[in-house]
């Protein structure tokens, strides 16, 4: 991302536009990290959580945070907990074997939207809430190769929501884009400015 000094200005132009935005997945790792730097950004002006449950936040930053609950299994019948917001961030974690990511991908295709994004990261790395021996196993691995190699296979979390919002607030003629690893890493960590 060339405009990397540019951030800070699209970050405040954004604001500007009194935006709302939606997320799915926000009790997982990825959405947990998203919503807390939403908030600390202050990116939009209203923050709908849509999930199977009503999640409890202790901290004041949480306390206009709108939460709808919907069966994903009835999605047709919760339509208007997703309307009326101007971004949405789904972070329903899954591995890509279980997901079918192409076939994730054209259903979003299918759905028209202006523009979308799909983030491809590699292993995540994060220190998560559920333990997972297996993936604790993978995070010692990673921790311990050279950067330059462990870069291009594994992603801290809090780059990746960095450059899931980074890329938000850039306008792109793009309808479609596609992040890999590498370009995750880029983008989220294009903005030195804000604190790790």
């Amino acid at each position: 991302m060339a405009e990397t000094e540019a951030l800070p200005k699209l970050r405040e132009d954004f604001r500007m536009q009194n935006k709302s935005v939606f997320i799915l997945g926000a009790s997982g790792e990825t959405g947990r990290v998203l919503l807390k730097e939403i908030l600390e950004q202050s990116l939009f002006s209203k923050v709908t959580l849509i999930g199977r449950r009503k999640l409890t936040f202790d901290e004041d930053a949480y306390k206009n945070v709108n939460q709808e609950v919907v069966d994903f299994e009835k999605l047709d019948d919760y339509a208007s907990a997703f309307q009326g917001h101007d971004v949405g961030f789904c972070c329903l974690g899954t591995t890509r074997k279980k997901a079918g990511a192409g076939e994730v991908e054209a259903r979003v295709e299918e759905l028209q939207f202006d523009r979308y994004s799909v983030f491809r990261p590699g292993v995540l790395l994060c220190d998560r809430q559920e333990s997972r021996p297996g993936e604790w196993l993978v995070r010692k691995f990673f921790g311990s190769l050279p950067e330059s190699w462990a870069s291009g296979h594994s992603v801290p979390v809090t780059t990746v929501v960095r450059a899931m919002l980074n890329n938000a607030v850039n306008p792109s003629g793009k309808k479609k884009e596609l992040l890999d690893n590498n370009a995750i890493h880029g983008l989220g960590r294009a903005d030195s400015s804000l604190t790790p």
